[in-house]
């Protein structure tokens, strides 16, 4: 598929008290329109929205909180010395849907308003999945009606807003999904069919996510379920929903690539200890496609392993083991600007059966000829399949082993899903503050005994949005990390 770049000129209109009956045709720039139409915009919001979310699955807050990678220097991340965070790529990518979807209803191409609202969907769900309450009813009108100050919403709202319109989104294509441009959909390449199994998908990752505390949580999950041709879903990684690296320039590159991670970065982000003790006592045969074998056994001084994972927050974690030599990095699988397997993913389908597995594990759902055992094994063979080891997965006996062959509880279950969750999105952060699984440990040199449950609201926000600022920490609680959002009460 073609990814678009497209670049945008403003329009200045000039009006002048007299002219030629012919003035306004000759001084028309043809190559600087005062409307675009929406498949430009797009392409440019699935791109700056799947790239965004796997750099910061990759290399930030959520590689470091997740446990799957261990930093040696520059180690604040994992020891939970955290700062705010601004919010503006989030709200920069919400406005170009906007924009999109504004352009859309003027050149009547609905199938961009729906697209766009899974797009809007996604990006604001994932923004109150990090901080919590947030700015979203009255967001994005500073040019529409001058707020600049907009009030925070509640999650619970925000949640609830969200799951309806990703249910409309799927009414909306069901009902007229023709008119998608293959080359501009750098997703689905126009199949509006995949947009909608993305839609439910989607919906089924946010009713688990809150299922503990709305009531109807596990009812809207059976109903998507008994009606696969009203709510498709993903069923197999034929649906993923990623977007291709093209591995031009840094903004177009893998986080991990020459392009955007200089060796010396590379170098210092270790395999975690969590992952690598896990696959490990596994025997699991993504092992040796993610993580590295260290450089030497000699000399080491604490695992004299052939993979050694570096634990989190020590005081001299590049000394671990007897040095950087005897610690595992990530493979070289992760050290390129593109390839095949190297994608930005917003959802996958191992997710989708994982999130069925703990549902009807949990006797909350039930899924036709289907059980607990058989989606959980369908998540990881998935996964397997998805990195190319899925036929040394059964030569192995991989699934009869003791700690992988099915038992029935939900620890194991997340364990698999946060294998098969490897850099994708905050997901494998977010399933443990809602699990407390795998059990990661904080480590010595952490800054709190606890892991952080969210992102502090950006710094910049008591100075230009008080007001809101204010009445949102009466609402929601002190603006910490430590603060729990409503579906983690």
């Amino acid at each position: 598929m073609k990814l678009h770049s497209i670049l945008y000129l403003a329009l200045v209109v000039m009006v002048f008290t007299s002219c030629t009956k012919d003035f306004q045709a000759i001084n028309t720039n043809n190559n600087s329109p005062a409307t675009t139409r929406p498949e430009y915009h797009f392409t440019e919001a699935i791109t700056k929205t799947a790239y965004a979310y796997q750099e910061n699955a990759f290399d930030r807050r959520p590689a470091a909180v997740g446990r799957y990678i261990t930093l040696v220097r520059n180690n604040d991340y994992e020891t939970f010395r955290w700062t705010s965070v601004d919010w503006d790529d989030i709200y920069q990518r919400a406005m170009i849907i906007k924009t999109m979807q504004q352009e859309a209803t003027t050149t009547a191409q609905p199938v961009y308003v729906a697209t766009g609202n899974i797009l809007m969907a996604f990006n604001m769900c994932y923004l109150t999945d990090l901080w919590g309450d947030a700015p979203y009813s009255q967001a994005l009108q500073s040019v529409s009606s001058g707020n600049i100050k907009p009030a925070y919403d509640k999650q619970q709202d925000i949640y609830m807003s969200l799951l309806q319109t990703l249910k409309d989104a799927n009414e909306q294509l069901r009902a007229n999904g023709t008119g998608i441009d293959a080359n501009a959909d750098a997703l689905y390449a126009g199949k509006a069919l995949q947009w909608r199994k993305l839609a439910n998908s989607l919906r089924l990752r946010m009713l688990l996510r809150c299922s503990k505390v709305y009531a109807n949580a596990f009812t809207e999950m059976q109903e998507i379920i008994n009606n696969a041709d009203q709510y498709p879903i993903f069923t197999s990684n034929t649906d993923n929903a990623e977007v291709i690296y093209q591995g031009v320039k840094a903004d177009d590159s893998w986080p991990g690539g020459p392009k955007n991670m200089i060796d010396a970065d590379f170098a210092k982000t270790k395999a975690s200890k969590e992952l690598v003790d896990i696959l490990v006592a596994r025997n699991d045969p993504r092992l040796a496609v993610w993580v590295a074998p260290v450089a030497s056994t000699t000399g080491s001084t604490v695992d004299h392993n052939q993979y050694v994972g570096v634990p989190h927050a020590l005081a001299s974690p590049a000394d671990y083991n007897g040095g950087e030599t005897h610690q595992s990095v990530l493979s070289s699988y992760f050290r390129q600007d593109k390839s095949t397997g190297l994608k930005a993913s917003l959802m996958i389908y191992p997710e989708v059966c994982f999130i069925l597995a703990e549902a009807v594990q949990s006797g909350k759902i039930t899924v036709s000829s289907k059980t607990a055992a058989s989606l959980y094994h369908d998540g990881i063979e998935a996964s397997m399949d998805y990195y190319g080891v899925k036929n040394s997965a059964v030569s192995q006996g991989y699934y009869d082993l003791p700690l992988v062959k099915y038992d029935g509880t939900q620890k194991q279950l997340i364990i698999q899903k946060w294998l098969a969750m490897l850099f994708r999105g905050s997901e494998g952060w977010f399933d443990f503050r809602r699990t407390g699984y795998p059990q990661f440990v904080t480590g010595p040199m952490a800054f709190q005994s606890t892991f952080p449950v969210r992102y502090g609201w950006p710094t910049a926000e008591p100075n230009v949005n008080f007001d809101s600022y204010k009445a949102a920490v009466s609402v929601f609680g002190p603006d910490d990390i430590n603060t729990k959002m409503w579906y983690l009460k």
